[in-house]
């Protein structure tokens, strides 16, 4: 691609187009207390709802945190913790001598994240993180990127709590480019899966969060807007893998 052809930078990107049938046609105040509200009423279940998505185990978490460079004495912050699934496997790579952090939004999920996880728990957003600048050797996110309201403003705070020469860690969803995979992906996270989280939590919230799990999915930037979110704050060394039906986004901020 020539340089006249790079795309310009941009101040600000969602990470999915609006989901209107949710949360109406509002300013994005009403979009992020819908997410909030709608995962404190669900954190009881989300446990369950991973092991439906089979990523309730530490292992592929893990494994991808300990190929991206994670290791003993690192100090590490987990954006968006949830249940500590990303948050015990980093604590296991660091080891003692090492430190993890957790933010979330959510009181019912820092109420969760509580019960296995006992490294400091704070109650923050991605977009604007309580922390010190130049702090953190690895910043961690696992499947929550597409309830950012501003993936700009995101990457910028991560660029920001990293020390010089340290490495952001992104898992998130992904959909399918060929038309069979979409199809075969919109049906098992579309129908299936909400379907079977209603069938084990006989909970219709925790049904809603896996239809709009699918439709944040569906309709999220795709990765190259991604990662050139990414270099336009400052990234380098961009990797970007696919194990459906997840992604992992890696990069790393230059050492001075």
């Amino acid at each position: 691609m020539s340089l006249q052809q790079q795309p310009k930078p941009v101040d600000s990107l969602p990470p999915h187009a609006p989901l209107t049938r949710y949360y109406g046609d509002g300013p994005d105040a009403e979009r992020q207390r819908y997410v909030v509200d709608l995962f404190n009423k669900t954190a009881r279940h989300y446990n369950t709802i991973e092991r439906l998505l089979l990523n309730g185990g530490l292992w592929y978490r893990r494994s991808c945190l300990r190929r991206a460079g994670l290791g003993p004495g690192m100090r590490v912050l987990d954006v968006a913790i949830g249940t500590a699934a990303v948050a015990r496997g980093a604590a296991q790579l660091v080891g003692p001598k090492g430190r993890v952090f957790g933010v979330d939004p959510t009181r019912g999920m820092l109420n969760e994240a509580k019960k296995v996880f006992h490294g400091p728990l704070t109650r923050g957003v991605a977009e604007r993180l309580p922390f010190a600048s130049d702090y953190f050797d690895f910043v961690t996110m696992g499947i929550a990127l597409r309830h950012v309201s501003d993936l700009v403003a995101t990457f910028r705070e991560y660029h920001r709590v990293l020390k010089p020469g340290g490495t952001v860690w992104i898992l998130e969803g992904h959909t399918p480019t060929s038309g069979i995979g979409r199809s075969v992906n919109r049906f098992m996270m579309g129908r299936v899966v909400p379907g079977m989280t209603l069938l084990f939590t006989r909970s219709r919230d925790a049904k809603l969060l896996m239809d709009f799990y699918w439709d944040t999915v569906e309709q999220s930037v795709p990765p190259d807007r991604i990662l050139q979110a990414m270099t336009d704050v400052g990234f380098e060394g961009l990797q970007h893998r696919v194990v459906s039906p997840v992604c992992e986004y890696i990069g790393k901020k230059r050492a001075s």
